[in-house]
């Protein structure tokens, strides 16, 4: 398959297994041809793993539809006598296969199949996870092909994981963790290739989402005196929401910005009924200067005297950029660090005792649109950046 600059002629749609030996855009197109909205990650994933599976130096666990790939590299030559002194260090490169649904305006090219079109900057690739994230996935996969024992000296653990764009409970890398944690935590470093922009985004917000929720008395509105209005019990709290003035703090020197906002309101069962019940959906989005708890601490603070009912809860992470790792991955960048605003599963990682950062082709406030895109540029060069870090150094026999 090549990928040409055609708007309008369909293109034949790739069976598995993918081929990990082409160009990196004709790569992510392959990856964005597959369907898979979360929890219809089946298909990808067959490809994935067969693909994958093609790769001599790689052991391979799979649990569902995510996948685990590891090195399992021999110590570095010239290492003398046992023991940690010769082993190598260990890196993660990880990312989801689910996107969000497709878009359903029409005429809209983020969607499935794919389409490239030439612009003025270059060649860009349009479809449905473009950004966010299977350019990230395609770079995963090319160095996973590419960097055996003579390549680098490190051991890479790849991880490809289902169900990132829904509910936590169902998280595909929590699933890993919880069923094949011994697979992860012995590494030292990951990098979780969302869409960065062409920088490294140091952690990542907390997020949480909870309903304020009220209760009253159901009347008929004719006689709205013998009842009590559960929506009208919400306005205290829609106005210590309007005079909220969230934070920005400093975090190892990366400025995280807070957010607190209401993102549904429901109530009422008729036009003549005094609605006896109301919920107003509430997502707060908080900086890594906080635990979970803290957080929590924070928005009965808010919204005290309310009941409050939790139906997600995300921690933050911090930076993760005072190791040597990241050091010498900034340094292979060559960009000025970034705090990461959205929540990520670097906070998983964080969770586990693994430093990690956010670094993948893409700008992430392209993810989720109708027309999501990546250029070629970007997904060329975030490939050639980690591979250019992670290559050995080592002269040549």
């Amino acid at each position: 398959m090549s990928v040409s600059p055609n708007n309008s002629e369909p293109h034949e749609v790739p069976q598995p297994p993918l081929n990990l030996d082409v160009s990196m855009p004709e790569l992510t197109r392959a990856l964005l041809d597959y369907e898979s909205v979360s929890g219809n990650e089946r298909t990808i994933a067959d490809a994935v793993y067969t693909a994958l599976s093609f790769c001599p130096h790689l052991h391979l666990t799979r649990d569902g539809d995510a996948i685990i790939a590891r090195t399992e590299f021999p110590p570095l030559p010239g290492a003398e006598g046992e023991g940690a002194k010769g082993e190598r260090t260990r890196i993660i490169l990880a990312g989801h296969l689910d996107t969000v649904p497709l878009p359903t305006v029409e005429g809209s090219l983020g969607t499935v199949p794919s389409t490239v079109r030439e612009e003025e900057d270059g060649y860009v690739l349009y479809g449905r996870g473009a950004t966010d994230m299977k350019g990230g996935v395609a770079v995963q996969l090319k160095l996973a092909a590419e960097l055996t024992a003579q390549d680098t000296d490190y051991n890479l653990t790849y991880i490809f994981y289902d169900n990132e764009e829904v509910a936590s409970e169902l998280s595909g890398l929590a699933r890993l963790i919880r069923n094949h944690g011994e697979l992860i935590t012995d590494a030292d470093f990951g990098v979780l290739l969302e869409p960065t922009n062409g920088t490294i985004e140091g952690g990542c917000n907390g997020t949480m989402r909870f309903f304020v929720r009220t209760r009253g008395l159901a009347a008929h509105s004719g006689r709205a005196w013998r009842g009590e209005n559960a929506i009208h019990a919400l306005a205290p709290a829609l106005a210590a929401l309007a005079s909220y003035e969230p934070k920005t703090i400093a975090v190892e020197g990366l400025d995280y910005r807070e957010g607190l906002n209401a993102v549904q309101i429901s109530g009422g069962v008729a036009g003549n009924v005094i609605p006896d019940a109301a919920a107003m959906h509430v997502n707060y989005r908080f900086a890594p200067d906080k635990t979970l708890d803290e957080a929590v601490a924070h928005v009965r603070e808010v919204f005290a005297g309310y009941e409050l009912d939790f139906v997600d809860l995300s921690p933050a992470a911090r930076p993760g950029l005072d190791t040597p790792l990241a050091a010498s991955l900034i340094e292979a960048v060559g960009e000025e660090p970034q705090p990461k605003y959205g929540w990520t599963d670097v906070a998983r990682l964080s969770e586990i005792g693994i430093p990690a950062v956010n670094f993948g082709p893409g700008d992430a406030l392209l993810a989720h649109t109708d027309n999501e895109h990546v250029s070629f540029s970007q997904l060329t060069r975030c490939h050639a950046d980690l591979r250019a870090w992670l290559l050995s150094d080592r002269d040549e026999d």
